[in-house]
Order: structure tokens, then sequence, then C-alpha cells
């Protein structure tokens, strides 16, 4: 079988991929998929499919959109080279395959329409987040690697936005889950995700610095560990560290907590250390937070270990002291978002799936939201080109033939939409104790349309 590395890459090097590599980066079934199109002769009719989750994961009253921006990447560069060809036909796989099929991995890129809600907006269930239009064989082969962009970051910035709207604006929120993502790619997204859902930074150095971003983080264990040891004493690892980090936020429940923070205070008032802040990461957090409090008044805590969204309000509704939270492991995993990527028109003709627990509505659709003073009040499931003069239509037409119509949205600017998109939602929808759903409204149209379609 012929395959894209030589016998001297190594298998991490092979284990790896650039975005070049990307179009490969897809299911098996898209291929075959395109290729039995191809041979019927139907692989340009005019196809959409919508991307958008049945329901939300438990617990969740919204999500926050999320991925659009290397979901676009993604398809600005789709394109087979020559190599890329050469090992799927090594497989054998298609060697029953029509040679059009070869003619349109050969043929270039993405020619195709992409319309989608901006990133930093709240989505309920059944509300596309993107609608693909393209010719059938391009609009398939995409659908694996825009789930997997979309989907990852949609869920990371709906925690970190949860997080934020229960601990507050002026809590700081850093991302730490590097070490817990799926993979060195998706910490990256996972990093990029939380900033734009509301966190304050991530200690991802590449991550940050790609995004124009400063990284931020303490100090781990092993510094007061190994300094202690080989230098004497946990006071002595905390001066070395301020030596070459003055103002830096030290961890200080290595040992004892408590007896770290009254060594700390002693260092304080006899002015030999600038002490900013300490760092929690382990034991009773409501109790220690209080007792360092008390020793070190001036001082901001944080708080890591298994934090998410619940425990910050666990922590707020003990009154623990804690002025911010490292965030990891329950950030970048966690229940999924289960979207999925459907056809919903071919060729002119609305298309749906009867599946029992899997129905999809058929046709070409747009989200028209109602906010009055500030707060959402209804949103409608409806079709492409019906009209609702009070509400605002939200999936917007980003690439057009292939082409991109904006810039990229910095960090900021999405962030900015995700805290306004947070805020315009009703509290019942944003408490975490709460079961209440949002009920997106069919229109009458899409309704009727639905009703034809399953007959």
């Amino acid at each position: 079988m012929t395959t894209l590395f030589n016998a001297d890459t190594s298998l991490s090097e092979q284990l790896s991929f650039s975005s070049d590599d990307c179009s490969l980066l897809t299911d098996l079934y898209q291929l075959t998929m395109a290729a039995c199109y191809a041979g019927e002769g139907i692989d340009q009719k005019q196809a959409s499919f919508e991307l958008f989750a049945r329901k939300l994961p438990e617990g969740f009253g919204y999500l926050i959109a999320m991925g659009l921006e290397q979901a676009l990447e993604y398809l600005e560069k789709f394109r087979f080279s020559s190599a890329q060809i050469k090992a799927l036909q090594g497989t054998g796989i298609f060697e029953s395959a029509p040679a059009q099929f070869w003619s349109l991995l050969e043929s270039g890129g993405f020619t195709g329409d992409v319309w989608a809600v901006p990133e930093g907006t709240a989505v309920f269930a059944l509300e596309p987040l993107l609608r693909i239009e393209a010719p059938l064989w391009q609009a398939q082969l995409v659908e694996t690697y825009l789930l997997n962009t979309l989907n990852y970051q949609t869920l990371i910035a709906t925690r970190a936005a949860r997080s934020r709207n229960v601990a507050g604006e002026k809590t700081t929120l850093l991302e730490f889950g590097t070490r817990r993502a799926f993979s060195p790619q998706a910490s990256l997204w996972a990093a990029r995700a939380a900033l734009a859902g509301g966190f304050d930074a991530t200690s991802n150095v590449l991550a940050a610095l790609q995004l124009g971003e400063k990284p931020s983080g303490t100090m781990a264990h092993a510094l007061v560990m190994a300094l202690g040891t080989l230098e004497g004493s946990e006071e002595q690892a905390f001066t070395a560290f301020h030596q070459y980090f003055p103002g830096a936020a030290l961890l200080i429940d290595t040992y004892d907590t408590i007896a770290a923070a009254h060594k700390l205070a002693s260092k304080v008032k006899a002015g030999e250390i600038n002490l900013t802040g300490i760092r929690l990461d382990s034991g009773d957090l409501v109790t220690l937070s209080k007792q360092v409090r008390e020793i070190l008044p001036n001082v901001s805590i944080f708080a890591s270990g298994d934090i998410d969204e619940w425990e910050i309000a666990r922590l707020q509704e003990n009154n623990a002291q804690i002025d911010g939270y490292g965030i990891g492991t329950r950030l970048v995993t966690g229940n999924p978002v289960n979207g999925v990527y459907k056809l919903v028109e071919i060729d002119g003709i609305p298309v749906m799936k009867q599946s029992s627990g899997k129905i999809s509505y058929p046709g070409k659709k747009q989200i028209f939201r109602e906010v009055v003073e500030g707060e959402l009040k209804t949103d409608t499931l409806g079709l492409v080109g019906e009209n609702y003069p009070e509400k605002q239509p939200l999936l917007k037409l980003f690439m057009k033939n292939g082409k991109r119509l904006y810039s990229p949205y910095t960090i900021k600017q999405i962030k900015q939409q995700t805290a306004a998109s947070v805020a315009s939602l009703p509290t019942q929808i944003k408490n975490l104790n709460s079961s209440t759903l949002l009920s997106v409204e069919i229109s009458s149209s899409l309704q009727k349309l639905t009703d034809q379609t399953k007959r």
C-alpha cells in the first residue's frame, strides 16, 4: 500500500499533521460516498448541509457557538495533492471507483458558500450553527472536520461562558487545561475557545502568543520541593522564585498551607517580599482560603484543582475567599456537544431524516431572534426567505464561492460578543440549578414544509 511517508519517517512524525493534510483528516465514508456520487453523475448537484445539536449536553441551558474561524481556514485550504491521491489509490479500497472521482479530487478546492452564526453567539437545540451550500461532493467531504472543529470549541466556549457567568466579572479566570486536553491540537483550540468564552488568560504559551495574548501561570510543587530540599527550606524556594519573577503568585500548599502563609506574612511585614498572590491547589478550599485571608489580607488568592462552574458556585455559596481560578481538566473534557451535520436540500429539493429519535427539519433554515430591552424573548427556526421585521436573522454569509467575505474577528471582539450574548439570556436559562430550556419556535412555513416532505 502506498503511504504518505518514507521509511525514515519516525512514528511520531507519521501521527502528526499540517494544514496541508487536513483534506485527508476525514472519515473514510466521506470519500466512498463522494466516489459514489461521482459514479452516479450527481457530484455537482447543489447541496445544503446544516450543522446543529439535536439536544444540549445535560445541565446546559445554551451553547456558545465557536470554531467558525478554524472551519473557514480549513475550507480555504481544502484540496488534495497528487501524493495524497496516490496514497488513497494505494489502499486498494477505491479500485472500482469511477475515474471522475479522481478528477474531482484533482480539480481544486472548496467553491461553496458558508452561512453561520458569529462566534460568541448563544444558540439552542435544533438551531444551525453553520450551513454549507456547495456541490454535493464538496459539502459531503468537509463534514468530519467541521464537526470536530465546531463541536469541541463550542463545548469549551460554553463552559467558559458558564464559569464567567457564575464567577462574575471581577474574578480572574485562567485556562490551565493543556495537559488534560485530548491532543496538542485540541489544547490550542481549547485555549482559544476559553479566551473567547470569557477567560482572562491561558497558561498555554503557544496558544497565547499565536493569539497575541500574554500567557499566565504560577509555579508547580516540583519547584518548591526541589529548591526547598537543595537550598534548605520552603521559604528559600519562594525567595528564589521571586528573585527571577517578582510579584508572581506562589503555590503554598506543598507541605503545610497555613504554616507557609504565616512565614510569607512575616516576610511581607519585614519588607522582604512583595507578595501579590498565592495559589491553593488542594484541601478544603473554603476553610483554607478564609484562614489565608486572615493571615494575608491584602494578597489575591487563586484556587485550582478540579474546578468547574459548579465548584465555583459551591465555593461562593460558602463564602470562600477566592479571587481567581485556574481551570483545567473539567473545562477541556466532559460531556461533549453532540453536533450533527445533515443534508437538508439537494438540487433544490428539501430532504429530511426520519429515523427514530433523529428527525431533522428539511430545507435551508434561518434563526430569527427577538430581543426586547436587551433580553432574549424568543427564537424562531424558520426557512430562508421568511421575514420577521421585529426579529434579527442570526446566520450570516461568511464565505461566497469559496472566498471569505470578512477579516477574522479578534479574540477581544469574540469575547465581547459572548459576554453580550450571555447577558441577554433569561436568568432561568443561565441558572446552573435550573432545568429550564428555551423553547425554540418552529415557524408555520417550516412546519408546513416538514409535513409535505414527510408525505
